[in-house]
């Protein structure tokens, strides 16, 4: 028997690697040359905030430091813990063109992460070894570059997916010390991944759950000890601030308080239209997490996440790149059969590669301004009524799975990615 004779089932696979390959390198190529040769495509103003920022981390000016070159209508602070400037100390050292580099290769690399463990979790360890799914996730990895998340987080130098790929690699790890210890550290990075712990208790896994406390407490002891006088100002005055983080009301906050106070024209705060949202989403997170099946990691996880980016103070769109692990678990997971399913996972996409917020930020006259046309205002809010539809939906498939005949549950994922 020929070699030729064996290997044409695997022809197809490996030319759709070929060609995910392929993509990905000419988005990969695309980003370099647009930050390298553009005008605006060295901005990365967040980025600039973490090297200087980090750069007067022993000093009392931390909190003190603003970044304005770029962003003159609002001067950006330093806004993390100080175990996130210890982190990004040592880039100060370096010359900003190479960080910004490498920023992007390591920002790419840490996305194919994302969508590697995704798979992973729907699919186990054995099936992503197929020639099929090595393509699929690289494929993804080059459609995640240019959604609005991911987009906007390489023209900011942002860290979210660094953050995702943190919290995911802490799911898919079976080690209660190595999920906690992840959690507790990217924590102590930035406070927002501290809401993965409700992912372990939802999972029952205590002892990762207190592991994560008790690391991110080490992160504030080590914040204490480089810098007691800015950790105290940090964990004393400015923790919870949330106009030193940015103006609540811009379209680019999709966070369930952001949205409500663009519909209602002022910043609902902690109000009672806050505190009734988060009652809303909070029920409708934990009803749609108690459908879903006992070894449904990956659909537990993004509930959870979701959950957090709504109750978040501010949920900048960048902030969302957990959008594109909702749509891998729509389009490969347990519920991918049910109706609706790829009707939501098209909705993600496309609001995703518009980049909605962005579009909208044209209409907007400042920043600052909270009151706007109503029909824009309820445009804003289009991650919001996303995660709520999503919420709805699978409590809804899920109670109608649950009665349906056996043949029509469908449990095994597909053989090969949807095309």
């Amino acid at each position: 028997m020929t070699p030729d004779s064996v290997r044409p089932p695997d022809r197809p696979a490996a030319a759709r690697l070929r060609w995910a390959v392929l993509a990905l390198g000419l988005s990969v190529l695309a980003r370099m040359l647009w930050m390298l040769l553009s005008e605006n495509g060295m901005n990365l103003v967040d980025l600039h905030v973490y090297v200087d920022g980090s750069a007067s981390l022993l000093t009392d000016r931390l909190y003190d430091y603003t970044y304005s070159e770029k962003t003159p209508d609002f001067p950006l602070p330093f806004t993390y813990p100080p175990f996130a400037a210890l982190v990004f100390y040592p880039l100060h050292f370096l010359p900003f063109t190479v960080i910004a580099i490498g920023w992007l290769l390591a920002t790419v690399a840490a996305l194919y992460g994302i969508v590697r463990i995704s798979l992973e979790l729907l699919l186990g360890r054995e099936r992503l070894r197929e020639t099929a799914w090595r393509a699929a996730a690289v494929g993804w990895t080059a459609v995640g570059v240019w959604l609005e998340p991911v987009r906007t987080t390489i023209d900011y130098g942002q860290v979210n997916v660094f953050l995702v790929l943190g919290a995911m690699l802490a799911a898919r790890s079976s080690r209660w010390w190595v999920s906690g210890g992840l959690v507790g550290i990217i924590a102590g990075i930035k406070l927002t991944p501290a809401i993965t712990g409700l992912y372990f208790l939802a999972r029952r896994r205590w002892g990762a759950a207190v592991f994560s406390a008790v690391a991110f407490g080490l992160t504030v002891g080590v914040s204490f000890l480089i810098n007691r006088r800015e950790a105290q100002r940090y964990f004393g005055t400015l923790l919870g601030d949330a106009d030193r983080i940015g103006p609540v009301g811009s379209v680019w906050n999709q966070s369930m308080r952001g949205a409500l106070s663009r519909i209602v024209g002022y910043d609902v705060q902690t109000g009672p239209w806050y505190l009734a949202g988060v009652l809303v989403v909070a029920a409708l997170g934990i009803c749609a997490w108690r459908t879903l099946g006992p070894d449904d990691r990956l659909g537990t996880l993004i509930i959870v996440q979701l959950f957090g980016l709504m109750i978040s103070p501010i949920s900048w769109s960048h902030h969302f790149v957990w959008l594109l692990p909702t749509v891998l678990w729509l389009v490969y997971g347990p519920l991918r059969r049910a109706p609706g399913a790829r009707w939501l996972a098209g909705f993600w996409l496309v609001t995703m590669l518009v980049g909605v917020p962005w579009v909208l930020s044209f209409a907007q006259p400042s920043i600052w301004d909270v009151s706007r046309p109503g029909w824009l205002a309820w445009l804003g809010a289009v991650d919001l009524f996303g995660v709520l539809v999503l919420f709805v939906w699978v409590i809804w498939v899920s109670r109608s799975r649950r009665i349906a005949p056996p043949a029509d549950r469908s449990p095994e994922p597909a053989r090969y990615p949807a095309s």
